[in-house]
């Protein structure tokens, strides 16, 4: 079995990082699925997905502060981002952040590890956005 599935929501500021794993979770426990794989995708080039601590709102501060540190919006580290919409460094930090992730199912529950969230990172918003889900199993 192949099913999918697409979550629509606005994000509320330029940059926020937001943990999704309960609307995924609820999601993907609708389908009783014993054993699969949910993949996780952003059809986005200013928004990206990751896996990280979810338990702590602090680390997504320090990895939001240290991008921000790397690559700051209009430019830095001796370079100047060209990009017409002057959005370039959105584009730059969604390349480091990634489009998807997958994450094994068992027994119809995601197996994260205990402190583990799928987190939706938004770089230029506020926008309206998706996120695609492909769960597949048995």
């Amino acid at each position: 079995m192949i099913k999918f599935e697409e979550l629509k929501f606005k994000t509320p500021e330029r940059e926020i990082i937001l943990d999704i794993t309960n609307e995924v979770s609820k999601i993907v426990k609708k389908y009783n699925i014993k054993e699969g794989i949910c993949r996780v995708f952003i059809p986005h080039t200013t928004a990206g997905i990751t896996i990280n601590e979810n338990a702590d709102p602090s680390v997504m501060r320090d990895i939001s502060n240290f991008l921000n540190k790397l690559i700051p919006k209009g430019g830095g580290l001796g370079y100047s981002f060209k990009h017409g919409e002057g959005n370039s460094d959105a584009h730059v930090k969604c390349s480091l952040t990634g489009h998807s992730v997958e994450i094994i199912i068992h027994e119809n529950r995601l197996m994260l590890g205990t402190w583990q969230g799928i987190m939706f990172t938004e770089f230029d918003g506020p926008r309206n956005r998706r996120v695609y889900l492909q769960i597949q199993g048995e």
